[in-house]
């Protein structure tokens, strides 16, 4: 059996339907076929067995039969019916055979006739030549005991059920190949815009054309297939465009800081070349912008493999977390890079599901912004309260024509540019603060400056470490 599975499903598709068809066909044909031979078998035995019951031999014929049976002269016998077996049969179970007859065996119910016991008896015997027939024995009313058995031969039936069962079967070939046609057709029909599919799949994986677009007809399944084609392939230029976007931006962002490092270094190594000394103040200013530029390049780094690692592994597993403390960590390391500003902070008590470090990384990086563009001896406040972060600072605000660009990758407005960052911070604070369930604007702030808010679904408070454990 395992054999003629494989050969059936190293089949092409199409023939594979095709044959399916022609077998569902082939099946329901040879059911329809068999019951309706085995229905009208039954009706020609039926019909046949009405024919037998209502055959009326006259009694004076029997009479005469039977005193011919017993020796009696000039006693005339004609034939009642053409193709019809008649035999008598009395108590010892003695048959007078009518003449042209073939005699029938005798079996218990017609002794069971002869003696009255039952009305009548009805079966299939063969006859003395091994014709089969159908028999039916009735009793015969005079003063003695008899009983007549008639018979006629199944072959009656038997020659238009056969000449049935081959118009049946050429019938049913005729319908299985048309089925069988039909059902390759319908196959190659239907398999077509799948064929269109594999052609543009091939096409895709040999070439890399992600512009491969399949027509869309309909809201069948194929059609459900091919958007959903057109999509995952959009999906994947879109992807492969920002991927390329991604590492353009990068490029460029790293060739700043790597110019300006390079200059540095090669003023520090002609000095030590030409043994000519760089002035002490110079010297310093060049190691701070050397010191510097390594410092920005680790952020873009560290930022980059922040964006490339894949979904999955971009954040640890959530917990519950003090949103609060975490906030204020991130106020500590803030207050240390801009030492002259103000920064007050009310921080209510509130728990969410994140990951920890990925969390306080974007909290730390809207204190940055703010930080960045707050003026000299300015102040920055943080509010949080019932789930919601804000962030305000003294700032020179953002245009509204800039908002819809903030939390874009490498975007930095044309009044930054001049400041470090890589333009990758807000990036990385939205995407934290979606995976965590929340979300993140940024607005101009009544009176000027900006005021960054972030809202994040609470969670149940984790109960309090025992002592000891």
């Amino acid at each position: 059996m395992t054999g003629p599975l494989r050969r059936i499903r190293a089949l092409p598709l199409r023939s594979r339907l095709a044959l399916l068809i022609a077998t569902a066909v082939a099946v329901a044909v040879a059911a329809v076929a068999a019951a309706c031979w085995f229905v009208t078998r039954e009706q020609l035995q039926n019909q046949l067995d009405s024919t037998l019951r209502g055959s009326n031999v006259d009694a004076r014929y029997l009479t005469n039969l039977y005193d011919y049976c017993r020796g009696a002269d000039q006693v005339p016998l004609p034939r009642p019916y053409s193709g019809l077996t008649v035999q008598l049969i009395d108590a010892q179970g003695t048959v007078c055979l009518a003449p042209g007859s073939s005699k029938l065996p005798v079996s218990d119910a017609d002794l069971a006739v002869v003696t009255h016991d039952r009305p009548d008896a009805l079966r299939t015997a063969k006859d003395a030549d091994g014709v089969e027939m159908r028999v039916y024995t009735a009793p015969v009313k005079g003063p003695i005991d008899l009983a007549v058995s008639l018979g006629r031969p199944l072959s009656e039936i038997d020659k238009p059920l056969t000449t049935l069962a081959w118009v049946l079967l050429l019938v049913s070939g005729i319908g299985v190949l048309g089925a069988g046609a039909a059902g390759l057709w319908v196959a190659r029909s239907g398999l077509r815009p799948v064929d269109e599919l594999t052609e543009a799949v091939e096409h895709v994986a040999r070439t890399e054309d992600l512009t491969v677009r399949i027509p869309v007809d309909g809201e069948d399944e194929i059609a459900r297939l091919s958007r959903s084609f057109n999509s995952l392939t959009s999906s994947l230029a879109t992807s492969r465009d920002r991927q390329a976007q991604l590492i353009a931006d990068a490029g460029h962002e790293l060739r700043t800081p790597l110019t300006s490092l390079r200059t540095n270094i090669e003023l520090l190594a002609r000095s030590d070349e030409t043994g000519r000394a760089i002035p002490p103040d110079d010297r310093k200013a060049l190691m701070a912008s050397v010191k510097a530029q390594m410092t920005e390049l680790a952020s873009l780094i560290g930022d980059l493999q922040e964006l490339a690692r894949p979904d999955a592994a971009k954040t640890g597993p959530l917990q519950v977390v003090a949103l609060h403390d975490i906030t204020r960590t991130a106020l500590q390391r803030a207050r240390l890079r801009g030492p002259e500003l103000t920064i007050t902070a009310e921080l209510a008590p509130w728990y969410v599901r994140a990951e920890p470090a990925a969390l306080e990384r974007a909290i730390v990086n809207v204190l940055d912004n703010a930080v960045k563009f707050s003026p000299p001896r300015g102040t920055v406040t943080v509010v949080l309260h019932r789930g919601e972060l804000t962030v305000r600072d003294q700032g020179p605000g953002i245009p509204a024509d800039e908002l819809p660009h903030v939390f874009e990758r490498f975007w930095r407005s044309p009044s930054a540019r001049q400041l470090p960052g890589s333009g990758l911070g807000l990036s990385i604070v939205a995407r934290t603060v979606r995976q965590a369930g929340g979300e993140v604007t940024l607005l101009p702030a009544e009176g000027g400056g900006t005021t960054a808010t972030l809202r994040l679904p609470g969670a149940p408070q984790p109960p309090p470490e025992t002592p000891g454990e």
